[in-house]
């Protein structure tokens, strides 16, 4: 079999496999992201991700993460979210959580995905494939490797954005030593548009294309230690996992497609913060048990409970902040008395 029907078959059976898109570049196509990401890290903008900073060698560049691989086969699968992410953030009683952590935790899913198209790789080109997959767990740029495959373009909010799919989507890769043609990089098609830029409640992006992590909901929500920034958390609303503004206004989800995973469907919802902040760290493992959402622990969950609490302007909630005013966890203490008080204005 040639390279090309190989190739064709690739993008076949990643479809058959329930991913929405496949694109293949090589591992040396994205120089100018190694660029980026320093000065992203030098001017702090990456917060407490220290991780980054460690491993922004391979981080910056694909080709030294695995110097075997001559091709990354990019791949995408659709979580488009069935009901508007935003309307909840009118219900200041209830937390707003990620469409993205809706349901099982992606990790997992698009993982085995990746491996059985892995596998049948291997099957197909024969034993002279060699292949490692990665999902988000790995210091791989997976959004300049999707644009530089075809599947779209980093849009103003620095996320991925396809013609074809809109924003609401996971990658995944699958670095091989076959020599598989490279695709056509996606074009950017974000025009005069500003509404990922306008709509972020706490400023996020210095400029178009530029994006300041230290003031991203989703960080703070996710992977800031300790205490926020007071100054910050009044305009964190009732975000207590992540942020999806940004997404959900962009225009080109007219295309968006609808998630053919069942795994994926909400089943998180809208809860009460009075019900989440009365939850000790078995509960929180038990209720939110194989989602995203376990991964930050019941005390950063907790903490920004109270946030959303402190946000909600409802008196009637204060009784239950109160109740943390003493708990054992610093942040979450904190967080309840900046609750209280601005309850008690």
């Amino acid at each position: 079999m040639g390279a090309a029907g190989l190739k064709a078959r690739i993008r076949a059976r990643a479809l058959e496999e329930g991913f929405s898109a496949a694109g293949i570049c090589r591992p040396d196509a994205i120089p100018e992201a190694a660029g980026r990401l320093a000065a992203f890290v030098a001017a702090g903008r990456h917060g407490q991700m220290g991780w980054m900073a460690e491993r922004i060698g391979w981080r910056g560049d694909p080709a030294a993460l695995w110097p075997g691989a001559r091709a990354v086969i990019m791949l995408a699968e659709v979580y488009t979210p069935e009901y508007d992410p935003l309307a909840v953030l009118a219900r200041p009683d209830r937390g707003a959580v990620s469409a993205y952590a809706q349901g099982r935790d992606y990790h997992d899913l698009v993982k085995k995905r990746l491996k059985r198209l892995g596998r049948w790789l291997i099957d197909a080109a024969g034993a002279a494939a060699e292949i490692k997959v990665f999902v988000d767990t790995a210091p791989v740029m997976e959004k300049p490797l999707a644009a530089a495959a075809g599947l779209g373009w980093q849009g103003k909010h620095t996320n991925l954005v396809s013609r074809d799919l809109g924003s609401w989507f996971f990658l995944g890769a699958i670095f091989t030593t076959l020599d598989l043609a490279p695709d056509e990089a996606g074009d950017d098609h974000c025009g005069s548009c500003r509404a990922c830029l306008d709509i972020c409640p706490t400023r996020a992006f210095p400029a178009p294309y530029q994006l300041d992590a230290r003031r991203c909901i989703s960080y703070l929500t996710i992977e800031h230690k300790g205490s926020v920034a007071e100054d910050l958390r009044a305009l964190m609303g009732n975000r207590i996992y992540g942020c999806d503004d940004c997404l959900a206004v962009c225009p080109w989800n007219k295309f968006a497609v609808a998630a053919r995973e069942a795994g994926y469907g909400a089943r998180v919802g809208a809860p009460p913060l009075a019900e989440l902040a009365g939850l000790d760290d078995e509960g929180f493992r038990a209720r939110f048990s194989g989602s995203p959402v376990k991964g930050i622990g019941r005390d950063r969950f907790v903490r920004n409970v109270l946030y959303a609490i402190g946000n909600s302007g409802d008196a009637g909630l204060r009784d239950v902040a109160a109740r943390l005013t003493g708990d054992a966890d610093p942040a979450v203490a904190d967080a309840a008395r900046w609750a209280v008080a601005r309850l008690s204005r």
